[in-house]
């Protein structure tokens, strides 16, 4: 399977046992690339359960204030509703939002690369 660039790091970050959490979303958004855009069914298993074991909380839940949020960020910076509902869940908990989303989120300060990304 082809590397992310920041395959690396995000492993590093994952590794470091920095507390993080997730979306519900999330878990649904990362099947979604490993096995449509790979087509690796294991991995893509493999790396859903290893981000729910790895999660300080269970994942978080989408609610309509978060909706509400997120469409003040689309209207905003031009987000998708998924990349808004990230934003808004970080910032509602005060937590800093590391993605491997450049183009969407990084390059707009909304989130850090893992190897920016502030912990332990």
């Amino acid at each position: 399977m082809p590397q992310h660039p920041q395959h690396l790091q995000a492993e590093r970050f994952l590794r470091a046992g920095a507390p993080f959490t997730v979306l519900d979303l999330t878990l649904h958004e990362v099947a979604n690339v490993i096995a449509r855009k790979y087509g690796d069914l294991d991995v893509a298993r493999k790396l859903v359960q290893g981000l729910f074991r790895g999660s300080v909380l269970p994942p978080l839940r989408a609610d309509i204030s978060l909706v509400e949020e997120g469409l003040d960020l689309i209207s905003r910076h031009g987000l998708t509703a998924y990349d808004a509902a990230y934003v808004a869940a970080a910032r509602r908990n005060g937590w800093q939002l590391v993605s491997l989303d450049v183009r969407d989120l990084v390059s707009k300060g909304l989130a850090v690369t893992p190897d920016r990304a502030d912990y332990p």
